[in-house]
C-alpha cells in the first residue's frame, strides 16, 4: 500500500505543474479529441490507447506525450485471497509505470518498466511501436493497426540450471511481440476489436513453447459520453502435449473506463497477473472458477510536448 500511496503522491504531483496550463491544453486536446468526427472519420472506438490488457486501434495526438501507471493487485480469493490478504489488496501482482508518445497522427511509440510477477520473470523493460494504417470512415469500414514490442528482464539470474529464468545467454531475456488489431465501431454505443498476436520467448521451460499465437477479442459499450463498459478475452493457441491447460490459462478482463480531458481511468478485474502482452498471454495461471482474479487500475495523463 505504501508503494501505491506514493505512486498517487507523484501522479497528483505531476498533475499540479501542468495546473497553469491546463485551460490551453485540455481546449487544444478536446478539440484534438474529436476532430475525428468533423473529417468524415468515425469518432474513437475506444477512450484510450488500451483496451485492459491489451491494445486497442486508438493512437495519441501528435506531439502528445501520457504518463501511464498500471497497477495489478493479489487474488480476491482462493488460496491466496480472503480477507486475510484484504482481498487481495494486501499483495502487489505487478506495476508498471511508462511514457507514451505520438510521433504523427497515427504513429506512436513507448517505454515502461514492469516490477513482474516473478512466475517467471521481475525488473522488466519494455518498448513498442504502433501504426494505424487504416481508419473507419464512410468508405472504411474498419480500422487497422499493427504493433511490434520486446521486453527485456534484468533480474538476477536463477543459479538452478532448469529454472527458466536461469539465462544461459544475454539473449534469453528477451522476448517479443507482434499484433494485427482490427476495430470497428457500431453505431454511437458498440466497438467490437480482434487481435490476432504472435509471442515469441527466446528461453522458456520445458513444458512450454518458443512461439504461440494467440487471438484476442474485446467489446467496448458506451454509458455515457465519460464512462464504457469493457470486456476483454486472449486465447492462446498450442499444443496440449507441451502447455497443459491445468497450469496455462486463458486471458479475462472486465473493466470500467472512465474518461475526462486530458485523463483516463480504467477500473478492471482480471485474472492475469502480469502487464504486457509478453507477459499475460503466455503467462497467465490463475483460474477465475477458483476466485483467482484480482483488482486493477490504471491511471494515464496527456502533457503537450509540442502541437
Amino acid at each position: 500500500m505504501k508503494q501505491l500511496l506514493l505512486l498517487l503522491t507523484l501522479f497528483l504531483l505531476l498533475n499540479r505543474l501542468q495546473i497553469s496550463f491546463a485551460q490551453q491544453g485540455e481546449d487544444s486536446l478536446l478539440q484534438k479529441e474529436f476532430v475525428e468526427e468533423t473529417d468524415d472519420l468515425m469518432p474513437k472506438a475506444f477512450f484510450s490507447t488500451r483496451i485492459i490488457n491489451g491494445h486497442s486501434i486508438e493512437t495519441l495526438p501528435k506531439g502528445y506525450m501520457e504518463m501511464r501507471i498500471e497497477h495489478r493487485f493479489g487474488d480476491i480469493a482462493g488460496t491466496n485471497g480472503g480477507v486475510q490478504n484484504m482481498f487481495g489488496f494486501d499483495n502487489l501482482s505487478d506495476m508498471r509505470i511508462a511514457l507514451e508518445y505520438g510521433i504523427t497522427r497515427n504513429l506512436m511509440v513507448g517505454f515502461g518498466r514492469c516490477k513482474g510477477t516473478g512466475a517467471p520473470y521481475r525488473s522488466l523493460l519494455d518498448g513498442f511501436l504502433k501504426y494505424r494504417a487504416l481508419r473507419q470512415s464512410s468508405k472504411m469500414p474498419i480500422s487497422l493497426a499493427a504493433i511490434g514490442g520486446s521486453s527485456f528482464t534484468y533480474m538476477k539470474a536463477s543459479p538452478i540450471e532448469s529454472q527458466v529464468n536461469h539465462f544461459p545467454k544475454a539473449s534469453h531475456r528477451l522476448a517479443y511481440f507482434a499484433q494485427a488489431n482490427i476495430t470497428r465501431r457500431f453505431g454511437d454505443l458498440l466497438s467490437l476489436a480482434v487481435m490476432p498476436t504472435f509471442v515469441h520467448r527466446n528461453y522458456v521451460a520445458s513444458d512450454d513453447m518458443n512461439s504461440l499465437l494467440a487471438l484476442g477479442s474485446a467489446v467496448r459499450v458506451k454509458l455515457t459520453n465519460q464512462f464504457a463498459l469493457i470486456c476483454e478475452y486472449y486465447h492462446a493457441f498450442a499444443s496440449k502435449n507441451v502447455r497443459q491447460s491445468e497450469t496455462y490459462k486463458q486471458s479475462m478482463a472486465i473493466a470500467l473506463e472512465w474518461q475526462t480531458f486530458g485523463h483516463n481511468f480504467t477500473i478492471n478485474f482480471t485474472n492475469s497477473g502480469g502487464l504486457g502482452e509478453t507477459q499475460f498471454i503466455p503467462y497467465t495461471y490463475e483460474n477465475i472458477a477458483k476466485g483467482q482474479f484480482r483488482f486493477g487500475f490504471c491511471v494515464a495523463r496527456k502533457f503537450i510536448i509540442n502541437e
